[in-house]
């Protein structure tokens, strides 16, 4: 049986475009998501974009089986003409299992229906806002979800894993730009959940990291994902009212909201609001497949940032992005938002060092790509 990388959370924004780089990288896949704040739908375009036939991805929904754990277990297969046999009559490149990273007996059926030789973790809930408003369910999902995933792993022997982490881990910098022996503190819940899982898997790495059986692991600690894929098939979808710059803009700029509101006009920056290192989806999603196969080859801990080094502010931003549509983006300067920090962007040096990766795509490209993928779909996945 031909052994598989897990993405948990592999449905949502940057699970999706990792996806389609791992796939054009050779890796076969099982993605476990929750789809809270995702969509299948994403899955099936990163199928078509890796030339996975509609006829292909219906015919393979219609008749996947289903492990033990019945309707909510539900796993589909997609497969391309290119799918290796994984030995039982079935051609796979991509699986789906829709369940939740907390659930053990779930974990515990994917590592025994699949040969799992590594663990990209994407899954958690992810905004800054939202955190302060409900920090127990974000410390139950991010903290405890991930402790039941890594048990796991480990009763399996699988002790491979790239983990998504996240600048928050920085709080307020002293100073820019960050490097990654920068002081670590956090200002919000989410940045917590993130710090308190990167020093759970340092801890399970000074546990347990002798001979062949030694754990590899990789913190990646990434800036501000915007942009979508060229073909405007994937791209980034929020529920209900978006946290994130990037899609809040789209949405202005296509007449889908009023005008965007902008936190904070009073920041010590060159137009008084918030600057934030923006990295290209793609760029960010390439930095795992990197960081994968360097964990694959040198086994480790690894800690890096996956960002430009160039720091744009809100409206900076919001200019690059009215260039690159032709659409105007009104806005309004209101107050702070609790947990923003003034200023925050990486030195990237040290992930070029490590991994041999640097961000290629420019702001011009990601107004571009963010607009192509609004604009073809208004509705998002829906």
């Amino acid at each position: 049986m031909m052994s598989q990388v897990l993405v948990t959370g592999g449905a949502g924004y940057i699970g999706s475009h990792t996806c389609v780089e791992l796939l054009a990288a050779g890796f076969d896949l099982v993605v476990l998501d929750n789809l809270s704040n995702s969509s299948r739908e994403s899955l099936k375009r990163v199928s078509v974009i890796a030339s996975v036939t509609k006829q292909s991805w219906d015919r393979h929904v219609a008749d996947a089986p289903r492990n033990d754990g019945g309707d909510r277990h539900a796993t589909l297969a997609m497969t391309s003409t290119m799918a290796r046999h994984d030995g039982k009559g079935n051609d796979a490149r991509l699986v789906f299992v829709e369940g939740d990273i907390r659930d053990h007996d779930l974990l515990r059926s994917v590592f025994e229906r699949f040969d799992i030789e590594a663990v990209i973790h994407f899954a958690g809930l992810k905004a800054v806002g939202e955190s302060v408003a409900m920090p127990l369910r974000y410390y139950d999902n991010n903290v405890s979800g991930s402790v039941a995933l890594f048990e796991v792993m480990a009763e399996f022997g699988c002790k491979r894993v790239v983990f998504s982490s996240s600048a928050t881990v920085y709080g307020d910098p002293a100073s820019v730009p960050i490097k990654e022996d920068f002081p670590l503190s956090t200002t919000n819940p989410y940045g917590a959940s993130k710090l308190m899982v990167e020093n759970i898997l340092r801890d399970v790495y000074a546990s347990d990291n002798h001979g062949n059986q030694a754990w590899s692991i990789g913190l990646l600690r990434y800036f501000n994902p915007v942009g979508a894929h060229e073909s405007g098939l994937i791209g980034e979808d929020p529920n209900g009212i978006p946290n994130n710059l990037m899609p809040f803009v789209s949405q202005v700029a296509l007449g889908l909201r009023e005008k965007l509101s902008v936190f904070g006009g009073d920041y010590a920056t060159v137009d008084g609001t918030g600057v934030r290192d923006y990295i290209h989806v793609v760029d960010l999603a390439k930095g795992h497949v990197a960081a994968l196969r360097k964990l694959m080859q040198s086994p480790g801990l690894v800690t890096v940032n996956l960002g430009t080094g160039r720091g744009y502010s809100v409206l900076e931003m919001v200019k690059a992005f009215e260039q690159a549509s032709g659409k105007l983006v009104p806005y309004e300067i209101v107050a702070r938002r609790p947990g923003d920090v003034a200023q925050c962007y990486a030195d990237p040096d040290y992930a070029f060092d490590v991994l041999g990766w640097k961000a290629e795509l420019g702001i011009e490209r990601m107004c571009e790509d963010a607009w192509r993928w609004q604009s073809k779909n208004p509705k998002g996945y829906r």
